[in-house]
């Protein structure tokens, strides 16, 4: 059996909880970029080539709206991440949040140029472009060298000058996901002797990036809320869950091997097929081509 991921395994989308759904639908769409694909009375997928969802919100029956409520750390979603594939697409997207008045966060962390704002209900959401694989630099140790400098802002919107907004483009993906966790090193334990991904960088002794494939990462974790930091309330606004896309069944089934083996929780219903570490309630679903 093979104990790491192909290298084609990829984010496949996220499903976030949110308070009050059509207020969420316009702010994905107008400011964000997406476009509804389907909708029902509690949820909606949000999509960027019309074709496949890269978001899914759903609306929860009784919430904590956190736009009304303290922000408390809990191990969670810190960001998902959207990639979209060019970096003039990234400054029409920056463009358009200013033009409407967005509070944007931003990092030029070397292999990308990222964005970073958030939803009404808090919810963290990353919009970035690589910079050429060629270009990504490691360390002695092999490592992937990321920093956290000014994003070029005027270059940015430059390379935007001609460049007409109607939303994220398609070729856009879920390029990431990162989350708070309770404790780094059982985090370590579950995506990569679990689920078989690759380390590619310590940043410090609070965070973590991993990856398959050689990416810079899929799947971002730290401490940053705290170690031990207890699980976001289930009613309230956050992850659901997010989906890895595996290559084949076959693959599914070995990754699924070797969480039980490891002793983690898998399970499958008539959704899918799930597994998670447990104490931080960071769900994935397996999907497999």
């Amino acid at each position: 059996m093979k104990s790491r991921l192909h290298p084609d395994t990829r984010i496949g989308h996220v499903q976030i909880k949110v308070s009050r759904l059509e207020r969420s639908i316009v702010f994905y769409r107008d400011i964000v970029g997406l476009q509804v694909l389907r909708q029902t009375t509690d949820t909606a997928e949000m999509s960027a080539d019309g074709r496949r969802p890269l978001v899914i919100l759903r609306e929860l029956a009784q919430n904590l709206d956190a736009s009304h409520q303290e922000r408390t750390p809990h191990a969670g979603l810190y960001h998902f991440a959207l990639l979209v594939p060019t970096r003039p697409s990234l400054g029409v997207a920056l463009r358009n949040l200013m033009a409407r008045h967005i509070e944007v966060g931003q990092g030029d962390h070397l292999v990308s140029e990222a964005l970073y704002i958030s939803d009404p209900d808090r919810n963290g959401i990353e919009i970035y472009a690589d910079r050429p694989r060629d270009d990504w630099m490691k360390d002695p140790r092999g490592e992937y060298v990321m920093a956290a400098d000014p994003v070029d802002i005027e270059g940015l919107l430059e390379e935007a000058q001609n460049v007409s907004w109607t939303g994220l483009p398609p070729g856009t993906t879920v390029g990431h996901v990162h989350f708070h966790v309770a404790d780094l090193q059982r985090a370590e334990h579950f995506y990569c002797d679990g689920l078989g991904f690759d380390i590619v960088l310590h940043y410090g002794p609070s965070a973590l990036f991993v990856s398959a494939g050689g990416y810079h990462h899929h799947v971002g974790l730290n401490t940053w809320a705290g170690k031990g930091a207890p699980p976001a309330p289930k009613n309230a606004p956050g992850l659901d869950f997010y989906s890895l896309q595996l290559t084949s069944e076959e693959e599914r089934q070995e990754v699924l091997q070797r969480l039980a083996d490891r002793g983690y929780k898998t399970w499958q219903d008539d959704e899918g097929v799930w597994t998670s570490m447990d104490d931080n309630q960071i769900v994935v679903k397996l999907l497999a081509l």
